[in-house]
């Protein structure tokens, strides 16, 4: 070789090393020190993916507590008349508060501890346990405190949605006593039993006949609609009606409230995802779908039927939809959305505009005909359209996916649907009336006739909603 090409490749090697020390002097890693790396790396991604899903999860419990206030607080605060404005909306503002504190002393635990069939043990009273490490049999990814607190979201709007039935009618003190009763005896078993471990109709943890209910469907909607409706035949009607007009004194608070309700319900369902994956997506995408085809649907059967569709009819029509979708969103695909979005928009019209009518049941804010019809209506099409294809909840030995719902081939779950169903409806109106009973003998349900003409706000709180003379 060359004397001056041996010289350059000398001077080049001398180069390098005194630019990259590093590179010159770090010898071949050995085998235990990369296994050492690409753990130290799974741990990272483990830690981003827990990092992400936990964000997401935060989020969505705040957009489910937003939905009881100021959703719903406004939604059904402007569908009374003016003097019971307050009182209404506190009855959503004491749930936020009331069973806050009932669920960290008792209610999760009976909702989401181990322990029958039917029923959570008392393992979590206090929250004794429930720390910042998952429980792997909800979420691999979630602090235990994230997934407990999601989940008392879910417990607060629950029974804020059966004021509706009662409202301007019912003492506060009745109220506040009736639904904390409820929340222990009704909606705790049945959050068990198809959420809990070990319940009777959970789909995810071999329950006994798995019930699809992706956020709610049967846990949140048909108990407090249900329920609702035993709550309106038992306190009876409000003086004057059918005969004198109480129209909403508000269809603008309604308004804002119900696009709340809208926004809110992408924590509430796309949060049941219990991550930030692709299922979130599904979910967020099926409940803005389903809500805009029952928007439509409602508006159409008014337009059809009165010459004029309203803003009312179509925010009520949107939450029918966001009602029916709810037990389907994680399980069905986007066009399956819409179309369950068209029929609980058209089916919950015809509830709250004939049905109620044919029977003179006085459920003031509709709460029956909107998530008790559309809960029902939405858990019994999850079980026709669920699909495989967006969530494989169902596997074999082999960890094979099998059909989810009858577009599948799988028509035993619309049985398995109907179950579920059956039992939310048994459990509602049995628990309902025997508390109801219950509370009218201990502290009296109803107001005075005096009172009820006065109205709620200035008789159970001492003030005005609007104070027009000042």
């Amino acid at each position: 070789m060359h004397p001056r090409i041996v010289k350059l490749f000398l001077a080049l090697v001398l180069c390098t090393g005194s630019l990259f020390p590093a590179f010159a002097q770090t010898p071949v890693a050995s085998a235990g020190s990369t296994a050492d790396q690409l753990a130290k790396l799974q741990t990272q991604v483990a830690n981003a993916q827990s990092s992400a899903d936990n964000a997401w999860m935060l989020v969505s419990a705040a957009l489910v507590l937003m939905m009881t206030g100021p959703g719903l607080a406004l939604f059904y605060g402007g569908l009374v008349r003016k003097k019971n404005v307050l009182a209404t909306m506190m009855q959503s503002f004491a749930m936020m508060a009331i069973i806050t504190v009932l669920w960290a002393l008792v209610s999760y635990s009976l909702a989401f501890d181990s322990g029958t069939s039917f029923i959570g043990g008392l393992h979590h009273i206090f929250l004794r346990g429930v720390g910042l490490v998952p429980d792997t049999d909800y979420s691999a990814t979630l602090p235990l405190q994230t997934f407990m607190i999601y989940q008392l979201m879910f417990a607060i709007i629950t029974p804020a949605l059966i004021t509706g039935a009662f409202a301007e009618r019912m003492k506060f003190s009745a109220m506040a006593l009736f639904l904390i009763l409820w929340s222990i005896f009704v909606y705790s078993p049945m959050a068990h039993m198809v959420w809990g471990k070990g319940g009777f109709l959970n789909a995810s943890l071999g329950g006994r006949f798995p019930t699809l209910d992706f956020a709610g469907g049967t846990v949140v909607h048909v108990t407090s609609g249900v329920s609702a409706l035993v709550c309106a035949l038992y306190l009876g009607k409000r003086v004057g009606y059918p005969k004198e007009a109480m129209p909403p004194h508000s269809v603008v608070l309604s308004f804002i409230g119900a696009c709340l309700l809208w926004v809110g319900w992408f924590g509430f369902n796309a949060g049941s995802a219990l991550s930030s994956g692709p299922l979130a997506t599904s979910a967020f995408v099926n409940t803005h779908f389903g809500a805009a085809g029952a928007a439509l649907s409602w508006m159409l059967a008014e337009w059809i039927r009165s010459g004029k569709p309203s803003a009312l009819g179509g925010i009520s029509g949107a939450v029918a939809g966001l009602v029916a979708i709810t037990p389907a969103a994680g399980f069905v695909q986007p066009m399956s959305a819409i179309v369950i979005g068209l029929l609980a928009g058209a089916f919950c019209y015809f509830m709250v505009i004939k049905v109620k009518n044919w029977f003179g049941y006085d459920d003031s804010l509709d709460a029956f005909g909107v998530h008790g019809a559309g809960g029902t209506l939405g858990a019994v099409l999850t079980g026709l359209f669920a699909s495989s294809a967006i969530n494989p909840i169902f596997k074999d030995a082999q960890g094979n996916p099998l059909p989810s719902g009858a577009v599948d081939g799988n028509w035993h779950q619309v049985l398995n649907q109907l179950v579920g169903i059956g039992l939310a409806w048994i459990i509602s109106i049995v628990g309902t009336l025997i508390l109801l009973k219950l509370v009218d003998l201990t502290v009296g349900l109803r107001v005075s006739r005096d009172q009820e003409t006065e109205g709620l706000d200035l008789t159970q709180h001492g003030e005005e909603g609007y104070d027009f003379a000042s």
